[in-house]
């Protein structure tokens, strides 16, 4: 395993752990040449997942842009690192139990929008505006006043 820091090829694993829900171990490395420590994720290597765009492209699931993008919505608010990779790890989780090898980007967002609307509502109503891409304020209003009659 490469050294982040200086590049060295080569490394001794101090800790290794699951993550929760057991889908990677976690382990954390030591590198012999410069003694940085950096952590490593082991996954198991699944089927690719495609996502097919609104346009009709597609492209491989990639897990680190649908966190940008909760990252994005959720920035300054409450809500943990944990909390956000697990999410993330249960969208993967639920579209790969599907075993279907081709899943829309519309579905995704769905998820998302179910997801986020019970973790946080703020979060929610940021990731829809950028989703549903409201055009002005009065479809950013309609989206409020439905989530507020939900509650």
């Amino acid at each position: 395993m490469k050294c982040p820091y200086c590049h060295h090829l080569e490394s001794k694993v101090v800790d290794s752990r699951y993550t929760e829900g057991h889908t990677c171990i976690r382990r954390r490395r030591e590198c012999l040449d410069c003694g940085e420590r950096f952590t490593t994720y082991e996954r198991i290597e699944d089927i690719p997942l495609m996502v097919v765009k609104k346009d009709g492209k597609r492209e491989f699931f990639d897990r680190n842009k649908l966190m940008t993008g909760l990252l994005k919505a959720c920035e300054k608010r409450p809500i943990s690192q944990e909390k956000l990779d697990r999410f993330v790890a249960d969208i993967e989780k639920e579209l790969r139990n599907k075993m279907k090898q081709e899943v829309s980007s519309s579905e995704i967002g769905e998820l998302v929008m179910q997801g986020l609307k019970e973790i946080d509502e703020v979060a929610y109503v940021r990731f829809a505006s950028v989703y549903r891409q409201f055009k002005d304020v009065n479809k950013f209003k309609q989206e409020l006043d439905r989530l507020l009659k939900e509650d």
